[in-house]
């Protein structure tokens, strides 16, 4: 069951997921700039975003202009530690619960077959979508995962490409928080009725680097690690 879905605010409204979903097509736009392409009042944006941040799952910065005054600030999403002290935070707990849970259950420890690099990965991973209220399953052999679909997905008012490509870049973006070898290869929306799926791979079993694919029965993605999933 998830741990934290009745506080965790980051994607309980609708509104957050198509901000985060801007901030990740575009990074580095203003708060005025997001507020219009997602067609909300400025205020309210900004505190959709300060809850983004708080979270963990962006980060704001401000830009030099060269003329007087507080400066402009733009957004970005987490994609390395050191940029958001949540997500390190976050980062160093589930490794730290992971690590302990291991040294209780031995059995779980897949070291040996994995890496604890990528072992740390998928503790970082199952935190993020247990707190979201995804419900994950760990496959460690099959180096994958299932999951509920999101509480989302039926209220996205048109937009559930958006809410798949949030959360398809939100867990490449979780893993390379960590130094490790996974990637996202796969996401698979809806392989059944209740259940989604994540493909992982060690990056050097990838023909190409750090390659992501967003995929559904009829649709299919690829982008490099540093260009943006589009819906």
């Amino acid at each position: 069951m998830p741990r934290r879905i009745e506080d965790y605010r980051g994607l309980a409204q609708t509104s957050r997921v198509k901000l985060l979903h801007e901030v990740q097509h575009t990074p580095g736009q203003k708060l005025d700039e997001l507020a219009t392409a997602v067609g909300l009042h400025i205020n309210t944006a900004r505190d959709h975003l300060r809850v983004l941040e708080d979270e963990g799952l962006i980060v704001s910065r401000p830009i030099t202009t060269g003329s007087r005054g507080r400066p402009p600030v733009v957004f970005e999403t987490v994609r390395e530690p050191g940029v958001n002290p949540q997500a390190d935070l976050r980062v160093a707990d589930s490794q730290a619960k992971g690590d302990l849970l291991r040294r209780i259950y031995p059995v779980l420890d897949k070291s040996e077959e994995i890496g604890v690099d990528a072992q740390h990965q998928l503790d970082t991973l199952y935190t993020h979508l247990e707190d979201v209220g995804l419900e994950p399953e760990l496959d460690e052999d099959a180096m994958g995962l299932s999951m509920v679909p999101c509480a989302q997905f039926d209220v996205a008012e048109g937009a559930s490409s958006e809410v798949c490509a949030v959360h398809a870049r939100l867990i490449q973006d979780q893993l390379s928080q960590v130094p490790g070898p996974l990637r996202m290869t796969k996401l698979q929306p809806f392989v059944t009725p209740e259940q989604c799926r994540v493909t992982l791979k060690a990056q050097s079993d990838l023909l190409r680097p750090n390659v992501l694919e967003h995929s559904s029965d009829d649709e299919r993605e690829r982008t490099d690690d540093d260009e943006q999933p589009q819906p």
